[in-house]
């Protein structure tokens, strides 16, 4: 075993080299002044990454075939996801905090967070007052969870070295906080939940609330990717790119139920070319069963997602054995849509039941009349969010924030996200060999994908931005999910490059993996 391992480091050393000379250049390029005065931690970050990169690569070689290519992915994925668990600074994932008490409330085996209203019932966490924003907070109502919660209140965004407080023990105290992210589903946390219990039960530091929810997070994310990629008959190396993104890893390695999404979102399209792929008469209803559970699920995490249950439709209808199967997609995408609707109900109203309360500028109500009454700003609204809001999305694809005060984490490297829009342009939309969907497919996938988009950008302009503006807040990790239909949409290729398809495969695995290495060096030059 040790000699073969030998021999793979050796045939590979090429590929190992052109990994460390990459990472050598995207950590230059995030250095600043007080790396050179403090450059002890930049230095073991880059050494452990840089060997952690070498075991990869030797690793991919050694199961250097599509069908074990899945092992790699989840190996890549919990190596890297890790560094990020530990090294990304303390709820420093955007909403982080909350997630972390909605994490806490499901440690306890509460699926559904309970809100108490205090002696009065009150049904919000601030009254409504004049101003754009209410300061008239209620103290007495919230959800019931953990002390310790105020030990990652009051050190959000520091490090293990910026506080003593990291070594405390977790309280067995309980108090009432306002925002526990009532209106997600309870599946979405179970991860974390099991971290944060286990970190209860076995007595451990409070840091490790974090750390173990981040840590249980991280390897159901990796687990989903894995299945994805090995149910994916073909786009394995376009699939697995995007869920390496920096970004997916930074969600991934949090207590987030972004992590959720965009492994369901990934798993949900792998799924899709699987029966897209299927031969001739070898599916059937379960098939449909299987990929609209899949649809619900992820759509009661982002409820624009509920769309990539139309999927289905493109799926050749000859690859069923019964010919009336439209009859079992139609009924399958009808009860996704009763289901979202129902869950809808219950979700918004749970938005009162947290800080956004607060914003007293925001009126779905008066914003949908507001529409209707203007429709040129209909037409504003559709291309800012096709130039604007696009922009930002491709911009944010290695820049990332949380909380958003004015010394978080909102770097934009440029060298770097050059970089991975090159890598990204290549792999998702050249991607040599890349198998042929029929109009039908790519067209429909085309429309699933303007449906989340422009759905989530609606929604944001109903529930976020001010009555008459466009101040919509949305994040590039809001569409992750999306990049992974770019393969399927876009017929384009490269003949040249179908020939050299095994050794693209193999440089852009040390890609992916050098990019996972840039983030981990991009948050050691900036916070230690």
């Amino acid at each position: 075993m040790l000699g073969s391992i030998t021999e793979v480091f050796v045939s590979s050393k090429k590929y190992w080299i052109v990994y460390l000379i990459f990472i050598a250049v995207t950590c230059m390029s995030t250095l600043s002044a007080k790396n050179f005065a403090k450059p002890q931690f930049v230095v073991a970050a880059f050494v452990i990454v840089a060997v952690l990169g070498i075991l990869c690569i030797v690793y991919y070689f050694m199961h250097d075939s599509e069908s074990e290519l899945y092992k790699v992915a989840f190996v890549i994925i919990v190596c890297f996801g890790l560094m990020s668990a530990f090294v990304v600074p303390i709820v420093d994932v955007s909403d982080e905090l909350e997630h972390l008490t909605r994490a806490e409330i499901t440690s306890q085996g509460v699926m559904f967070p309970h809100w108490e209203g205090g002696p009065n019932n009150l049904t919000q966490l601030y009254n409504r007052t004049e101003g754009k924003y209410s300061d008239a907070l209620n103290t007495d109502v919230g959800f019931r969870t953990s002390q310790s919660h105020m030990f990652f209140l009051n050190n959000r965004e520091k490090t293990v070295f910026d506080t003593p407080g990291d070594m405390d023990k977790i309280s067995n105290e309980t108090i009432l906080d306002g925002s526990a992210f009532e209106q997600n589903p309870f599946y979405g946390y179970i991860p974390q939940g099991i971290g944060v219990f286990l970190a209860k039960l076995f007595d451990m530091n409070v840091i490790w609330m974090l750390w173990l929810g981040r840590i249980f997070n991280l390897f159901s994310y990796a687990f989903l990717i894995s299945l994805a990629i090995k149910k994916a008959p073909v786009l394995k190396i376009p699939l697995l790119a995007v869920a390496c993104i920096p970004l997916s890893i930074y969600q991934a390695a949090s207590v987030s139920i972004d992590s959720m999404i965009i492994g369901l979102g990934i798993l949900a399209i792998a799924y899709f070319i699987h029966l897209y792929r299927a031969e001739s008469g070898s599916l059937d209803t379960r098939h449909v069963a299987i990929f609209c559970g899949l649809s619900l699920l992820l759509g009661l995490c982002k409820l624009p997602y509920l769309a990539f249950v139309f999927l289905i439709l493109f799926v050749p209808r000859e690859n069923f054995r019964n010919k009336n199967i439209i009859r079992y997609m139609l009924l399958g995408i009808l009860i996704v849509a009763v289901a979202g609707v129902l869950w809808s109900t219950y979700s918004e109203p749970a938005l009162m039941h947290s800080w956004r309360s607060k914003l007293n500028y925001m009126d779905p109500a008066l914003q949908a009349n507001y529409l209707i009454d203007n429709p040129i700003f209909v037409l504003r609204f559709i291309r800012m969010i096709f130039t604007y809001t696009l922009g930002i999305t491709v911009n944010g694809l290695f820049n990332f924030f949380g909380a958003g005060s004015a010394n978080h984490y909102s770097d934009h490297y440029t060298l770097i996200t050059i970089f991975l829009w090159i890598f990204l342009s290549l792999t998702l939309l050249f991607y040599p060999n890349k198998p042929k969907f029929n109009s039908r497919a790519r067209i429909g996938s085309l429309l699933v994908l303007l449906m989340v988009y422009v759905g989530t950008c609606f929604i944001q302009l109903l529930t976020w931005a001010n009555v008459g503006g466009t101040n919509i807040g949305v994040s590039t990790r809001y569409f992750l999910p999306l990049f992974a239909l770019l393969p399927i949409i876009v017929p384009f290729r490269i003949r040249q490059l179908d020939r050299f398809k095994e050794s693209y495969d193999r440089y852009a695995m040390i890609f992916i993996i050098g990019f996972m290495a840039t983030l981990i060096l991009a948050f050691a030059t900036k916070y230690y």
